[in-house]
């Protein structure tokens, strides 16, 4: 993991605006346009008015036009607008927006049936940390802008979803809303009303989801560190030095246990420390093999907020996530996408936070880094399904089948990784102490189909086809 110094990373992503975003991402598949009306009505309002501008300013608020609660995780909503040029790459950037810029998501995408004044549209989304909309409510301010990323003007007259003379917020039906999948507000370009998002861009039968296609799984149904089935698996258990964590910790492979609980077998990670380098072990398990690339990942992973015995407050860091290796600075076939709570801050953060983030390249000196994130601020204490998903488009991020954050096609993997999971220390200075303390991160399972974009619940139903026919491990991947 490039993790080496990633506090560093945190620090700059935490104060970078702007997101770099392809515009390539999953094409609208074209139904019936959709008429206004609905549970939520969207408002809008333009900070660049001219019909060319340096950048695209639509701020926006959506408002709970109906008699129930509203989960912003479930809302979509999109700007429709005509490209400069061929191929043109766009960033996206939010402002300020009074939910926070951290819960709003913006990725862009292409129009199945191009139009005189749409050929693309932004796509706005919102993480868990969003929260609800109540009946009548809205989410106030988003001050969200979008631009060329090579910074040259842009026309903004012939965008479908742009008002020249809307510079104060009112209804605005040239942008559309989608709630739980379903259009409910606004009417797109002709031809190409939106579906939901979370549909796989790979077509595969709900009841057999890549039944046939290459796939590692495993239940983790092993003895100790030590069962020679862990490698005949292909897996190794961590015990050499290095990084990611606090200088002169070592990596311990007897802290990697299993036991059954439920009937599953399960495999926990313990992280130990009592205050200083030497005595600080961390625990991480990964594939020998660097053969994973486009497909399906994921796990259920219990993360945990508090340690098991000994004070609380340490810096941990619990993840999963796929890698390779970097074989130079800024190297372009570079690739990483994680999974990471934050269960007692870091990284310039006080409190819960998780992270998905992809990455392009980095250099470690001088630091230098290209990635994406996502984030929520909450607690995820708990068993949570993690799913990540890679096709020639984009890399989406779901956790407990609920959309979590989409990246663009500039973060996609040009070669195969390895597929891991850690617990480690990023510091020792959100717990002083020199009392002993212990903290575990527990994961039920490991899923990977090549190739084959699945749903959530397809990644369910696999799992759960797995262990009705008694099949603890299986990997029909092929090398390279």
């Amino acid at each position: 993991m490039k993790s080496l110094a990633k506090s560093r990373l945190r620090a700059a992503a935490a104060a970078a605006a702007t997101v770099a975003l392809g515009c390539t991402a999953l094409a609208a598949v074209p139904t019936t346009a959709s008429a206004a009306g609905g549970p939520l009505a969207v408002q809008y309002r333009t900070g660049a008015s001219g019909a060319t501008a340096d950048q695209s300013e639509p701020w926006l608020k959506v408002r709970n036009t109906g008699s129930a609660s509203v989960q912003l995780s479930d809302v979509k909503v999109r700007y429709y607008f005509k490209g400069d040029a061929v191929g043109e790459v766009y960033r996206f950037a939010c402002s300020w927006a009074v939910k926070g810029c951290g819960n709003i998501t913006g990725t862009f995408g292409t129009l199945a049936k191009p139009t005189s004044t749409a050929d693309r549209y932004l796509e706005i989304g919102f993480t868990p940390g969003a929260g609800s909309l109540a009946p009548g409510a809205d989410t106030g301010d988003m001050q969200l802008r979008f631009y060329r990323a090579n910074w040259q003007t842009l026309t903004q007259s012939d965008d479908y979803s742009f008002g020249a003379g809307s510079t104060a917020y009112g209804d605005w039906s040239k942008v559309t809303a989608q709630l739980g999948g379903a259009t409910v507000w606004g009417t797109a370009p002709e031809g190409n009303d939106p579906t939901d998002p979370t549909d796989p861009t790979d077509p595969t039968d709900p009841t057999d989801p890549g039944e046939n296609g290459p796939a590692l799984f495993d239940d983790f149904n092993y003895s100790s560190h030590s069962d020679p089935q862990i490698a005949a698996h292909g897996w190794s258990v961590r015990s050499n030095a290095g990084g990611p964590g606090v200088p002169g910790a070592t990596w311990a492979p007897d802290k990697v246990t299993f036991a059954t609980q439920s009937g599953n077998s399960i495999m926990n990670l313990e992280t130990s420390t009592a205050g200083t380098g030497e005595s600080t072990k961390q625990t991480e398990i990964l594939t020998q093999s660097m053969k994973f690339r486009n497909g399906t990942y994921a796990a259920r992973v219990k993360f945990n907020d508090a340690p098991k015995s000994g004070p609380d407050g340490d810096h941990l860091v619990q993840t999963f996530f796929t890698i390779n290796d970097l074989k130079a600075p800024m190297a372009d076939d570079y690739a990483e996408y994680d999974f990471e709570y934050l269960p007692n801050g870091g990284w310039g953060e006080s409190g819960n936070i998780l992270y998905t983030t992809s990455w392009e390249t980095y250099r470690p000196d001088p630091w230098e880094a290209v990635n994406q994130h996502t984030e929520s601020r909450q607690s995820y204490a708990g068993w949570h399904d993690l799913v990540v998903t890679i096709d020639n488009n984009a890399i989406t991020y779901y956790i407990d089948g609920q959309l979590f954050g989409t990246h663009g096609a500039a973060y996609l993997p040009e070669r195969g990784m390895s597929i891991n999971f850690n617990q480690w220390l990023i510091d020792l200075a959100g717990q002083t102490s020199t009392t002993p303390r212990a903290y575990d991160q527990q994961v039920d399972y490991v899923l990977h189909v090549k190739d084959h974009v699945l749903t959530p619940a397809q990644v369910n139903a696999k799992v759960a086809a797995y262990r009705a026919a008694g099949t603890t491990f299986q990997d029909t991947v092929p090398a390279g």
